[in-house]
């Protein structure tokens, strides 16, 4: 399962995790945006325990956006420790998400 988070907890959900956590930096406009949806919900079902995905919508909630220089989405953050270790631009495809997932494990 994907979780909606906002810039309140951020902090909580994303930096203090004991696990990888995949933040999906999206809006509802953003027609790519919709291509990764379905794909970090597939990934959230098949990593679960191991990574976290969450989805933050950047027009509601933009410190986190600004914090980490969100210029372009979707954009997918990876984070491990409560830093970012690696990050994804545009719809690509599942295969290049996973094998960042995996180099997260």
């Amino acid at each position: 399962m994907v979780i909606e988070i906002t810039d309140e907890d951020f902090e909580d959900e994303v930096l203090k995790s004991n696990i990888p956590v995949v933040v999906d930096f999206w809006a509802p406009w953003c027609g790519p945006c919709l291509v990764i949806a379905p794909i970090t919900e597939k990934l959230s079902n098949e990593y679960e325990g191991k990574v976290k995905f969450c989805k933050l919508n950047v027009d509601e909630n933009p410190q986190a956006a600004r914090r980490y220089q969100v210029m372009s989405i979707p954009l997918l953050l990876f984070f491990s420790a409560g830093k970012v270790v690696d990050e994804s631009l545009g719809a690509v495809p599942e295969n290049v998400i996973r094998v960042k997932v995996e180099a997260q494990l």
